[in-house]
């Protein structure tokens, strides 16, 4: 029997170092999964965590905002479950409301429509059915004090126009509506009305502002919500901590954090928890960092700011 030839056993495993080393590589540089969840969330890693209306449906929007369209109310017929998973499509595949697993996913939506709550509320104390089931009573400022117009370059106002707050999270000033215009490709600098004429716009304008950071280096609601931002230890110095607490600094800033237990801050943090009781989580699931009562706001209000937020 003839010897085995050296040279051929080294090229065999040369071959086969080179076979495992491409093979690494191609798994290394493999793209990520993507889902396809019909029209509701396409193409994204995101999507194969399921969607928003595999757990949020018509009868549970209808239980959080049970009194929006009783006749007292002032958007009756305005807001519906359509025109929020239309919104929340658009969405998805970036992660809002389909991050994590079921039960993040559940308290995102629920901490977002928190805030919507208790800015378009129109209850009291004594409001048949509490005072917590009026969210999405209002789509504008029904009574506004000035036009919130600012000098600004980049978003200038239109003669006529009024920048008065409109919206599920309330839209404020001429370059708020410019900013999120341009993030939604839609002209609100010179038509702001639209945000009180299409509820599935108004319902992506929140969104978009839930998802967006206000400022480069800055997390956005989302990310704050979700576990996505790690504090920098300035932040840990100023008390923001990931939560639902630091949510509302990033949308509400010192109008309700840093001020201690105000109502503004309580009103807010107790819709989320209302909701979190109605979508079956429960309330002992509000996640810690709950309140922003000691923190810091990212972005202190100027003066011309200081009677609306975006």
């Amino acid at each position: 029997m003839a010897g085995k030839n050296p040279s051929t056993e080294v090229a065999v495993v040369l071959h086969l170092l080179v076979l495992v080393a491409w093979c690494a590589t191609a798994a290394s540089s493999a793209k990520p999964k993507v889902c396809d969840k019909g029209w509701e969330c396409k193409n994204s890693v995101y999507c194969c965590n399921g969607t928003i209306s595999d757990f949020f449906q018509v009868y549970q929007f209808e239980n959080l905002f049970s009194k929006r369209n009783t006749p007292v109310a002032l958007a009756v017929g305005f807001w519906d479950y359509h025109s929020f998973i239309t919104a929340a499509a658009v969405y998805q595949p970036l992660g809002f409301g389909t991050t994590g697993g079921k039960q993040t996913q559940m308290r995102e939506v629920a901490a977002f429509l928190g805030h919507v709550g208790s800015k378009t509320s129109c209850g009291y104390g004594v409001a048949t059915g509490g005072p917590l089931a009026w969210g999405l009573c209002y789509k504008r400022e029904m009574s506004p004090s000035q036009s919130y117009c600012d000098d600004n370059y980049l978003y200038p106002c239109t003669p006529g126009v009024d920048y008065y707050g409109r919206g599920a999270l309330p839209v404020y000033w001429n370059y708020n509506y410019g900013a999120i215009g341009d993030g939604l490709k839609v002209d609100l600098l010179n038509h702001p009305e639209y945000l009180e004429q299409n509820a599935t716009l108004a319902f992506q304008a929140a969104i978009y502002r839930w998802m967006t950071p206000m400022k480069k280096k800055q997390p956005s609601a989302h990310d704050v919500f979700v576990g996505k931002w790690k504090p920098t230890k300035n932040d840990t110095l100023a008390k923001r901590l990931p939560g639902f607490g630091a949510t509302m600094n990033v949308l509400q800033g010192d109008q309700v954090c840093g001020q201690g237990p105000v109502d503004d801050m309580n009103n807010i943090i107790s819709h989320y928890q209302y909701y979190l009781d109605l979508m079956g989580i429960g309330r002992q699931y509000s996640g810690v960092n709950l309140d922003c009562a000691e923190q810091e706001p990212f972005n202190p209000s100027s003066s011309s700011t200081s009677s609306g937020t975006t």
